[in-house]
């Protein structure tokens, strides 16, 4: 699979107005979104994700995401496993209140905010975590741990699939049977492909095509064109590298 760039999180929070944990959910995403890790994060409408926003369900496949839901019935991480994959971290409204001996209410008494600061904390915690980053609090900035960096260079050149978040995916455009084909991160995959020194040739078109294929749709009884325009564009790709 390729390295996609984490250097986002996508927070989804579930949409349940019938109890007041649903509220908590929206309020303690706010908090990441706009004044925790507002850099760091970006929205993945739930409503748009189960009604087909292919945008959105393209960023929760290659970005790292987070769940938040009201209760254990867990909809916003288990509608983001169902169409785009598990979520890098799921939290839980009642577990957070039930650990920290919190109450709630839907109309925002003191129990109820502090339940929302409580989930925003966890949820800017695992944002650090999955950006492999610390945060320093004393000076209010966000400091590169000790692991990897963020990969920005990997996508000086790429063209970007936007997502309803404002966020982005790598994507290539490519004639095949001269029609223009969007293939979402087949930059990246090609910057693997070349990384492994799998150059252009028999041998390495069909596990090219696997890969490819996990991303983008190819549509019954086009294989052959889809597999000879990709190659043809991985070979243009190597050709440039050398």
């Amino acid at each position: 699979m390729p390295d996609l760039p984490k250097n986002k999180v996508g927070i989804v929070a579930c949409s349940g107005e019938e109890m007041a944990e649903g509220t908590v959910t929206r309020l303690a995403a706010l908090q990441v979104l706009e004044r925790l890790r507002p850099n760091e994060t970006v929205t993945i409408c739930l409503p748009l994700f189960l009604a087909g926003g292919e945008g959105d369900r393209a960023f929760a496949r290659f970005y790292p995401t987070i769940a938040i839901d009201g209760c254990h019935k867990r909809c916003a991480a288990r509608g983001t496993e169902m169409y785009s994959g598990k979520p890098a971290a799921s939290i839980v409204v009642t577990d957070v209140i039930q650990a920290n001996s919190l109450g709630t209410a839907r109309r925002l008494s003191d129990a109820g905010m502090r339940a929302v600061s409580a989930v925003a904390d966890r949820a800017a915690q695992q944002v650090d975590e999955l950006l492999g980053v610390k945060w320093d609090r004393q000076r209010g900035q966000i400091q590169p741990s000790e692991g990897p960096a963020l990969d920005e260079g990997k996508r000086a050149d790429a063209k970007i699939a936007t997502c309803s978040c404002g966020s982005g995916i790598p994507i290539q455009t490519v004639q095949v049977d001269g029609q223009e084909v969007t293939f979402i991160a087949l930059p990246l995959i090609f910057d693997q492909f070349y990384s492994a020194g799998k150059l252009p040739g028999d041998g390495t078109i069909a596990e090219l095509m696997e890969t490819v294929k996990v991303y983008n749709p190819v549509p019954d009884g086009q294989e052959t064109a889809y597999s000879h325009a990709v190659m043809r564009e991985y070979a243009t790709f190597c050709r440039e590298k050398n």
